[in-house]
């Protein structure tokens, strides 16, 4: 009975530690994301997260904030990969070393927001630099991210297009995102510079609609980037690699394509991928 007994407690022990062997091999990884806060406003993360922690098992760490401050977070080694949307700034974060190649994902559009009563009479001009030099010249109320985001990089951008250095009472920041300076622009009335995706998920709850579009100096590109495991050793960059297949793969391009089509009429965001679908169909 005493073998029996010793028997026992060693099928016990040996049972134990392949359950605990056995739950360290299925742990699940964890991947931090740096990326932009239009990317989590416009929905696409809830849509592509989901999709890419089933398909890995690895555990998505979102950090949402301008691009400004994302690089950053690759700068000190705080994140894994980037999705942001600044092509200069990206660039050099890469001449840098902080990053490996920078590979575009997809793309949409900046547009100049307004209220309908358009107090610089901007709405028809097609030209962004000549609108920027309108509300500029009415001292019309203009509200800016100011938090370094790639919105915030475009309008300083086509505001030095514009020869405007923006000061005084009729030019705000907010230093938010996206979404909170949507809003406060909207209770203002105020013009603003949105990437296309946030305003049109945040539009049924805006006073605000498109007063200048279509400039290709308006193109809003976002791109992917790992950073650079020989910069930053403590970096998963296996992790990181299998995010920058998973986006990049003919499925998630697909997803992207067709993203907003059905309840916006149109997709927030756009692909260069010939294997994608945009119509819908």
């Amino acid at each position: 009975m005493m073998f029996r007994g010793w028997t026992g407690a060693i099928v016990a022990v040996v049972l134990l530690a392949s359950c605990r062997s056995d739950t360290s091999a299925h742990s699940t990884k964890t991947l931090t994301l740096a990326t932009t806060t239009s990317t989590r406003d416009s929905g696409l993360l809830d849509l592509l997260v989901p999709l890419f922690e089933e398909k890995t098992g690895i555990t998505v760490k979102v950090i949402a904030v301008g691009t400004g401050q994302a690089l950053e977070l690759g700068r000190r080694g705080d994140a894994d990969v980037l999705l942001t949307h600044a092509k200069a700034a990206e660039e050099q974060f890469i001449a840098e070393g902080h990053g490996q190649r920078r590979i575009e994902v997809m793309f949409n559009d900046f547009v100049l927001l307004g209220a309908k009563s358009d107090p610089a009479e901007v709405k028809g001009i097609t030209d962004i630099a000549s609108a920027m030099q309108a509300i500029a010249q009415r001292k019309s109320t203009f509200v800016s991210r100011g938090d370094r985001s790639g919105t915030h990089m475009k309008e300083r951008e086509l505001w030095q297009a514009a020869g405007v250095e923006p000061d005084g009472d009729w030019y705000l920041e907010t230093g938010s995102g996206m979404a909170a300076t949507l809003r406060v622009a909207g209770e203002k009335g105020a013009y603003v510079l949105s990437d296309r995706s946030t305003f049109l998920a945040h539009r049924k709850q805006l006073d605000l609609e498109i007063v200048c579009e279509g400039d290709p100096r308006l193109r809003n590109i976002y791109a992917v980037m790992a950073v650079h495991p020989s910069r930053h050793p403590q970096v998963d960059i296996e992790a990181a690699r299998q995010w920058i297949d998973f986006l990049l793969s003919d499925e998630t391009q697909r997803r992207i394509a067709r993203f907003g089509l059905k309840e916006y009429g149109q997709p927030l965001f756009f692909v260069e991928s010939a294997s994608a679908d945009q119509s819908g169909t």
